[in-house]
């Protein structure tokens, strides 16, 4: 015999979600309550809960400063730059937390500081979507760049709603340093080969993808290989394809393209699908920045550094350790 199960409470649209959303920070982030104790309070899932942190960060509900004891691991940033050929590193101290949450508010805030700073300023730079970028953007400072010409490098119209902060980085970006946006206005991955030729040779978008190509910085985040990222989030692939790329050797993905452990593309049939600048073209690159923060991330990470994608990183300690562990090939 069946128990029926009572369904999870759908949350609310309107104020009432804002509402929910103060309530669980409050008691997640000033009364240390664990994410389970703040569902069976609020009559939630632990799901629930985890999505409306998540909004809470993204909408500006919460903000996290970090003050670490030390600003940057030099040792390690120099470590790396060694180990990799890199032109730079910076790497975040994580000190006495290794909350997730924490560290990507804690690399993102690092990875503003570099962007803002960079000397001389930038006229053309492409940027990547999703959280992390997400997150870059909210820290940046006001007229950084004055006059900056942004450009999207991947695809992101989605197929379910998402927070618009996370796909709007570009207009992010461009709008903090008074600068101007262009977009891609195409999904990130097609059903068809087919389709994306054809997109490809739309004049607006062949203008758009030759900027990309032309840009002399470009800003992205290294995806995990984990159904939680914004690729299955956003609609473009479900759970089980994330599977079977791991199954066939993809450790995660960078501007929507999945790479194995040596930096090759996984799924060429996916990859025929997918829309955005191609991985070859990093290494032209002036400053080709890549950021990235938490476990999920390393072989990612490690995978970049050995195909020559990055000229610049910006991680978290634990990362760049387990980068140099993996340059050691242990």
């Amino acid at each position: 015999m069946s128990v029926a199960r009572t369904p999870p409470v759908r949350l609310p649209s309107d104020e009432q979600r804002e509402y929910l959303m103060v309530r669980a920070a409050k008691l997640y982030y000033d009364l240390q309550r664990t994410q389970g104790e703040i569902a069976k309070e609020l009559g939630l899932t632990r799901w629930q809960i985890g999505r409306l942190l998540t909004e809470a960060r993204e909408l500006g509900v919460v903000r996290i400063e970090i003050t670490p004891r030390s600003s940057r691991a030099t040792d390690l940033e120099v470590a790396l730059q060694q180990a990799f050929g890199l032109s730079d590193a910076v790497v975040v101290p994580h000190g006495e937390s290794h909350d997730g949450d924490v560290l990507l508010e804690a690399v993102a805030q690092a990875a503003s500081k570099y962007i803002a700073g960079l000397k001389p300023q930038v006229s053309l730079m492409g940027v990547s979507w999703g959280r992390t970028m997400s997150a870059v953007a909210r820290f940046l400072p006001a007229n950084w760049n004055p006059g900056l010409h942004v450009v999207l490098v991947n695809g992101a119209t989605n197929f379910r709603s998402t927070s618009d902060r996370v796909i709007a980085v570009a207009e992010e970006f461009a709008r903090s340093a008074n600068g101007m946006a262009t977009l891609l206005p195409v999904p990130a991955i097609v059903g068809k080969k087919s389709t994306r030729e054809v997109l490809e040779q739309d004049p607006v978008i062949e203008k758009v993808l030759e900027l990309a190509a032309e840009a002399e910085v470009v800003c992205f985040s290294m995806g995990g290989l984990s159904h939680e990222s914004v690729l299955v989030t956003s609609g473009y692939i479900d759970a089980d394809h994330i599977d079977r790329l791991g199954e066939e050797g993809a450790v995660g993905d960078i501007l929507g393209r999945f790479i194995d452990a040596s930096g090759a593309v996984v799924d060429e049939e996916l990859d025929g699908r997918t829309i955005g600048l191609r991985l070859d073209l990093l290494k032209k690159k002036e400053r080709s920045i890549g950021i990235a923060s938490g476990p999920e991330k390393h072989a990612v990470t490690l995978a970049a550094l050995k195909a020559g994608y990055l000229s610049v990183l910006i991680t978290d300690e634990t990362t760049a350790r387990a980068a140099l562990e993996g340059a050691d090939g242990r």
